[in-house]
């Protein structure tokens, strides 16, 4: 009766679920979507597809290890348990890493379906040459894009998804972001980053009727680990709290820019974003 009475009287706050790899430094991944839900005021949930360990000892190479499908399968059964689709209707995926995980996670996705799913197409991580990314190429563009609502890749998924040769303007991300909604008919915020030349970081935001560049002057030239992971959370977690996807986009922006701002150094060689306190 106690419990009950608990219950009736807690207010709810807005849900936002991460299916994403663990990043052990704490700049990118799950732990990077968490800090970001929290930050932008929704209850972060997250369930793991993935181990990713930089080597200090061999020059911050990456050791990538799989989680098991039925553990993954048994994250999303309890977190799906617990928090029904009137409550937990906002996902966010990051790094699935092997076609195995995108089948699991793309017939857990098929069999409770979410209103909104915001998809970061994590072909690479920071620091991987790019052909690393080809064997989940194929399985990402089949099983897990036509589920997203919104897309939100960097240059070199930009590349892959628009099967552009070159983007090398604002113009070209422009028409990346077209190609890849024609495609697959997904609202798309295509990141230019440090990619574009001049002095500012500019995304293009198409959902195919609108279309808008959004700008923030450059902090650095170099790409900072977990600005993609948390701006994808940071859309996922507007769009939880009722904002359009474009409003959504727009404040992940100014978010992203100003964690890029508090970044954080280490020992590893490249700085990490920070949500602030």
């Amino acid at each position: 009766m106690r419990r009950a009475l608990l219950r009736e009287n807690v207010l709810m706050p807005k849900l936002a679920l991460t299916i994403a790899g663990s990043e052990a430094t704490g700049g990118a991944g799950a732990q990077a979507d968490l800090k970001t839900f929290q930050a932008r005021g929704v209850y972060g949930i997250a369930a793991l597809t993935c181990i990713v360990s930089f080597n200090p000892s061999d020059n911050w190479s990456h050791r990538f290890v799989p989680v098991d499908a039925n553990v993954i399968d048994d994250q999303l059964d309890a977190i799906t348990g617990a928090y029904g689709p009137e409550a937990l209707d906002t996902v966010k995926i990051g790094m699935l890493g092997t076609p195995a995980t995108i089948t699991t996670v793309a017939k857990a996705l098929s069999a409770r379906p979410f209103t909104n799913v915001v998809l970061d197409p994590v072909l690479i991580c920071k620091g991987q040459e790019p052909g690393a990314a080809l064997d989940t190429d194929n399985a990402l563009k089949a099983e897990i894009l036509p589920l997203a609502t919104v897309v939100t890749p960097n240059h070199f998924e930009s590349l892959s998804l628009s099967g552009m040769d070159a983007i090398d303007t604002e113009d070209d991300l422009i028409e990346a972001a077209k190609r890849i909604h024609e495609r697959y008919g997904v609202t798309v915020v295509a990141k230019g980053g440090v990619r574009i030349a001049g002095p500012e970081a500019v995304d293009v935001y198409f959902d195919g009727v609108s279309l808008e560049v959004l700008r923030a002057p450059k902090v650095g030239e170099v790409a900072v680990s977990g600005a993609g992971c948390s701006l994808a959370a940071a859309i996922a977690a507007e769009i939880a709290k009722g904002a359009t996807t474009l409003e959504a986009a727009r404040t992940a922006k100014a978010f992203v820019t100003e964690a890029i701002t508090l970044r954080v150094a280490s020992n590893a060689p490249f700085d990490a974003v920070w949500q602030g306190d």
